[in-house]
Formats: C-alpha cells, sequence, structure tokens
C-alpha cells in the first residue's frame, strides 16, 4: 500500500504522523511512503532522514493525496484538504466529527473510508486518545498556572502558595487520562486539586492509585456539586470524553457568572465541542478570551506546540495500526474489531451511530459489525 504524510497546515500544528522510524518500518514490510518536503521539520525530522528511511519526498499536499492509497495525518482535515480527498482514500488521523459536521458532509462526500484514533477501542480504554490525553493533560494544569497572571487578566493567583500563603484551587471535570495527568501536574505544583465524576468506580480507583499526593481529593460529580466548586475554582479543567459523541454542557453560561473573576477556565474537550457552553474554539496564535470575566483558553490541538514529545508519544502506538490497515487494506475490519471501532466514515456513510446523531443525520448511518 502507498501510505501519505502530508504536512500537517492546521494553525500552529507542528506533529508529524508518521516519523522517520515508522517510514523505514512501513517500507520494510514492503509499502511505500511519500511525504510532503517539510512534514517533519516541525518535530526535529529532516527531509534527508525520509529519504534514508525508503520514503519518497513530495513537493505538495496535493501530490501526496494523489500518490497515497492511505492518508496518515495527526489532526482532522481542514477545509483546504477537502477536495484532495477522494474515493476508497483510507484517512486515519484525529476526527473528532460530531462537534463538525462539515467535516461530515465533506467526507460523506468523497467516498473516502475514514478511521478516527480517537474512537479505537480496546477493552474499554482508548488506546490512541491516550498519550495525546497524557500531554493535554499536563499542558491545560501548565497554561491554566499561566494566564493567572494579572497581566493576562487573571487574578494573580500563583496555584503554589508560598509559606504563610495558601495555594490556588484546581477544579477538574472528568477522570480519565487528561484528568490524570492535570492533577498529576497542578498537585505537583502544589495546587489544591479536585477530580470530580459521575462514576465512584473512577473515583475509587484514582484515591487507590495514590501517587498524586495529598493535596488531590475526589468528589462525585452532579450539577449541584459542580455549581458549589467552581465559586471556588482559580482553574477549571474541562475533559470529559464520551466516545464518538459530542461532550454534553455540564457548566452553563450562569454558572460561568458565578466564578471569581480572572479565574480561568481551559476546555480540553474543545475538539469534541466542551462541557462549557461558553467554550468556543481557539488557536496557539490567539488562545485566550475573556467571557463572563473569566479567561477561556480553548486552544483544539493543544499538544501541537510540543511537537518533538506529542510526535513520539504518538506515533509509538499508531505505527502498528498503521501497519496493519496497511497490510489488509479494507479487509483490516474483517480481522480486527479494534481498528472496526475506529471507523467513523465508510463510502459515503456514517459508521458510528453517535455521529450521526450528534450531526443530525441518522438517516446516513449504517454502522458495520
Amino acid at each position: 500500500m502507498i501510505i501519505g504524510t502530508p504536512k500537517e497546515i492546521k494553525n500552529n500544528e507542528y506533529r508529524v504522523s508518521v516519523t522517520p522510524g515508522g517510514a523505514y518500518e512501513l517500507v520494510k514490510s514492503g509499502h511505500k511512503v511519500v511525504v510532503q518536503s517539510g512534514a517533519g521539520d516541525g518535530s526535529g525530522h529532516s527531509d534527508k532522514e525520509y529519504v534514508k528511511a525508503g520514503a519518497k519526498i513530495c513537493s505538495t499536499i496535493e501530490e501526496v493525496y494523489k500518490l497515497s492509497e492511505m492518508i496518515v495525518k495527526v489532526k482532522e482535515p481542514i477545509q483546504p484538504e477537502y477536495s484532495l480527498i477522494r474515493k476508497d482514500q483510507i484517512i486515519f488521523t484525529y476526527l473528532h466529527l460530531s462537534s463538525n459536521k462539515k467535516l461530515v458532509e465533506a467526507l460523506l462526500k468523497s467516498g473516502s473510508i475514514c478511521i478516527a484514533y480517537e474512537t479505537i477501542e480496546k477493552d474499554g480504554h482508548f488506546p490512541l486518545l491516550a498519550p495525546m490525553s497524557e500531554v493535554a493533560g499536563r499542558v491545560a494544569a501548565i497554561v491554566g498556572t499561566y494566564y493567572l497572571g494579572i497581566n493576562f487578566g487573571g487574578n494573580g493567583v500563583l496555584v503554589s502558595g508560598v509559606s504563610g500563603v495558601l495555594p490556588g484551587y484546581v477544579l477538574i471535570l472528568g477522570a480519565g487520562v487528561v484528568a490524570k495527568s492535570a492533577a498529576k501536574m497542578a498537585s505537583g505544583l502544589g495546587a489544591k486539586v479536585t477530580i470530580m465524576s459521575p462514576f465512584i468506580d473512577e473515583l475509587r480507583e484514582i484515591e487507590m492509585e495514590n501517587y498524586f499526593g495529598h493535596n488531590v481529593s475526589t468528589l462525585i460529580m452532579s450539577s449541584y456539586s459542580i455549581t458549589e466548586e467552581i465559586k471556588k475554582a482559580d482553574i477549571l479543567i474541562s475533559a470529559v470524553y464520551i466516545r464518538g459523541a459530542r461532550t454534553p454542557i455540564l457548566v452553563t453560561k450562569d454558572m460561568v457568572k458565578m466564578m471569581k473573576k480572572g479565574s480561568v477556565i481551559v476546555a480540553v474537550d474543545i475538539d469534541q465541542g466542551s462541557s462549557i457552553e461558553t467554550a468556543k474554539v481557539t488557536t496557539h496564535k490567539d488562545p485566550v478570551y475573556i467571557r463572563e470575566g473569566v479567561l477561556h483558553y480553548c486552544v483544539a490541538n493543544m499538544p501541537g506546540v510540543f511537537s518533538k514529545t506529542s510526535t513520539l508519544a504518538l506515533t509509538n502506538l499508531t505505527l502498528p495500526y498503521i501497519k496493519k490497515i496497511a497490510d489488509y487494506g479494507v479487509d483490516v475490519f474483517k480481522k480486527d474489531k479494534e481498528i472496526l471501532s475506529g471507523l467513523n466514515i465508510c463510502r459515503g456513510r456514517i459508521a458510528c451511530r453517535k455521529v450521526a446523531e450528534d450531526v443530525g443525520m441518522e438517516n446516513m448511518c449504517k454502522e458495520y459489525r
């Protein structure tokens, strides 16, 4: 199979989907790899390294799409790429379709076969979501702390506190990988941290892990408990994920109004629409805005600027899946139920029920089992 790696064109996205090491493994397995010139620059991989690994360098993104039977990306295709995707071409990347009806429509029109990293499921876990969730959670704690600076409109609280001064308070919605990573970073900085989830088993697991330290607590999530806790929070990190679905609104505009002026919301779940009603997508170039007196950081590709770490963390896990898809082509769905769980769009039909429901296109849904 011919596998294409285009250069990411999303705002300030420096990751690459296949490293030279990955290209070498794929070529060694009998596949061809084409890489857009400069695709690896942002994560420290030169064209020369790809050539040495056996890949072909293409000068344009159009050439990569034209030559490739499978396109492997980091982030979802954006508007300039829509017309480049063709019938029966396999697209393997993060898609987050439930909050992006225009992309759904474009992919349906293309007749392509689209597999989403974030919906691939194994034993109740999401192995290709986990590495970027870990990065994003840690970044969330760092940027939340940074934007508390009064020069940005924050409340001027140093979350660590100092001798004789209490630390700041970080509230985290969700108890998955993002939440745990954010808690680990925030607690390491010395903040008081609370993790909220509606599921007691998740909270019990966190308590039993016991590696966060004494400054991390857990609390059952409800509308009442969220309302009470956000009034005290200096940083609110939203990290809620439901496989393939739009994130439900947990914090309304009226609840945001109750938060302290100059507090910070970090919406890690913005890719899926976010659990914060006042959240809207921002970019690394223009990352924050103030609404109801609260700073909002809602960058959709948070790990993108930490490209060296993020690329290695992601490609370590995606490569075996890329290889298996390349080996079997569309027959992979019959042989591997795990990869089948990632199928979101297939030749003009929506293959994930929750995506179809969220974009209001249930009539276009055909689930594959």
